[in-house]
């Protein structure tokens, strides 16, 4: 009866018609959240089997580039993707693509992902490079007509991020004479200015609006200093010649970056959301981001391999800041209380237990790597799993309110 009562139309009104299309493919983060899950929950036991000798696919790419690029390309832009093109629909009050062109856009994504692996390089190269210049002109074009020029630094983002994948391609193929993982190292670096500054706007209103009566005293002057230092350190770390004069600049840097962003995550009162596991996951993520850029700084010492300060930002925070974005995003656009369950709580350790394994067990036994990679794997793979099975109808379905969305 009260499920009944629930959809009733109040007398003399007609009954709203309900929204229209496949609930999939309503707003972008219902695709591309999916997808992005999906893919990392496959994808890494794939890349630990291949790294262990247990499986030899043929593939477009060598395997340790397959492994970086996807995880950036593949798994962290589809989530990036799937966030602009919902919010810029909140910040713009315009419609983002849905129905039919949001679909193409879903598979041409897939598309890449599965070129990678079946496919001759150049399909795959063309499929990979078409997606970001695709979302960044549409956000772009967006943001112009509202004339939201604040967010159109984002929209840049992707297009910045679109060369560096070009770049990428073009150094596989040999037209470039670098490394294959300085574009990457590039990406990763955007990636994480993405993530910085969308923390800085979503964490302490997150954390205010849960927290009755709380006030963040959130100084300018550290909110500017950590992403400037953060922007020039890690354009330094990506792009710099390998030298010891540049190493030792580049590790300054990154170490007065990582500070700032210590004092930064200070102001937000990480403590205070102990108690709400939908907001300290993103606190305890975003912590990622000065262990990462310090270990970066070691790496450029000398001290410890590059791959800790890599793996820290990679998922230490952004799977981090994913997994906590993926589930507080998704829950408020189905119409879902901001409340997680136990078993999301359990996806949030585990993201995190992946995390410490991968970063911190190589750091303290270097021969213990393999164990590190499985036990990290394992945990990844769980977490997302769980994502999975508890989202996957509510992403397949209107949301629990029936308004569109």
């Amino acid at each position: 009866m009260s499920a009944l009562m629930i959809h009733a139309s109040p007398p003399g009104k007609a009954e709203a018609a309900p929204p229209p299309g496949w609930p999939l493919l309503r707003l972008g983060f219902r695709p591309f959240y999916m997808g992005a899950a999906a893919f990392a929950l496959l994808a890494i036991p794939l890349w630990v089997a291949i790294f262990l000798g247990q499986w030899q696919p043929v593939m477009a790419l060598p395997p340790l580039l397959w492994h970086a690029h996807e995880m950036l390309f593949g798994f962290a832009i589809a989530v990036i993707l799937g966030f602009l093109l919902t919010a810029v629909k909140a910040w713009t009050g315009l419609a983002t693509p849905r129905g039919a062109t949001l679909g193409a856009l879903a598979l041409l994504w897939l598309a890449a992902r599965v070129a990678a692996v079946t496919g001759p390089y150049a399909l795959y190269a063309v499929l990979d490079l078409a997606l970001l210049p695709l979302v960044a002109a549409v956000l772009t074009a967006l943001l112009l007509r509202a004339r939201n020029r604040r967010n159109l630094p984002l929209a840049a983002m992707l297009m910045l991020l679109a060369l560096a994948n070009g770049a990428f391609h073009l150094t596989v193929i040999g037209a470039f004479d670098f490394s294959a993982l300085s574009p990457l190292y590039a990406a990763l670096s955007l990636i994480v200015m993405i993530e910085c500054v969308i923390a800085g706007r979503v964490i302490p209103a997150f954390t205010m609006s849960a927290t009755p009566g709380l006030k963040l005293n959130v100084g300018l002057s550290v909110e500017r200093a950590a992403l400037a230092l953060t922007a020039v350190a890690l354009l330094l770390w990506a792009v710099a010649p390998a030298s010891a004069a540049w190493n030792m600049v580049s590790g300054l840097v990154l170490s007065l970056a990582a500070v700032a962003h210590v004092l930064r995550l200070l102001q937000w009162r990480p403590l205070i959301t102990r108690h709400r596991p939908i907001l300290w996951i993103l606190h305890l993520a975003y912590a990622w981001i000065p262990l990462g850029l310090a270990l970066l700084a070691a790496a450029q010492f000398g001290w410890v391999a590059v791959s800790a300060g890599v793996h820290a930002l990679a998922i230490g925070a952004t799977a981090g800041l994913i997994i906590g974005m993926l589930t507080r995003t998704a829950r408020g656009h189905t119409g879902r209380p901001l409340q997680v369950s136990r078993p999301e709580i359990a996806a949030y350790v585990l993201v995190m237990l992946a995390a410490a394994v991968r970063v911190l067990l190589p750091l303290a036994v270097p021969q213990w790597l393999p164990m590190a990679l499985v036990i990290a794997a394992a945990a990844w793979s769980v977490a997302f799993a769980i994502y999975l099975f508890i989202y996957a109808p509510w992403l397949l379905k209107t949301r629990l309110d029936g308004k569109d969305g």
